[in-house]
């Protein structure tokens, strides 16, 4: 997966559409990411002795195909891609090959 967390993506597709945020998780199994102020679903917890109960707002994770990487230079989105340096790989923006 070449979303990781801490990247900045935008949301290409579905009910956020257009939204931008950081990704909270990410979730290479599931071929999915938690990204902050996206998928936002209630989450109602009981009381406990401790607590008083309460209702939560959570980010649900969506598909990593409905997010696109925002590209440090332009702010738009853009493919991941790889380039060797030395003997290091690193992510590079397809759009303008700036260093992610």
């Amino acid at each position: 997966m070449k979303i990781k967390k801490g990247d900045e993506v935008i949301v290409i597709s579905g009910k956020y559409k257009g939204v931008k945020g950081k990704v909270l998780q990410a979730r290479p199994a599931e071929d999915r990411v938690v990204v902050a102020g996206v998928n936002r679903t209630k989450r109602h917890i009981k009381p406990t002795q401790d607590k008083p109960g309460h209702i939560e707002d959570i980010e649900g994770a969506i598909h990593v195909s409905n997010v696109a990487l925002v590209d440090p230079k332009t702010k738009k989105p853009t493919r991941v891609g790889y380039k060797i340096t030395g003997d290091k790989k690193v992510r590079i923006a397809r759009k303008s090959g700036a260093e992610v």
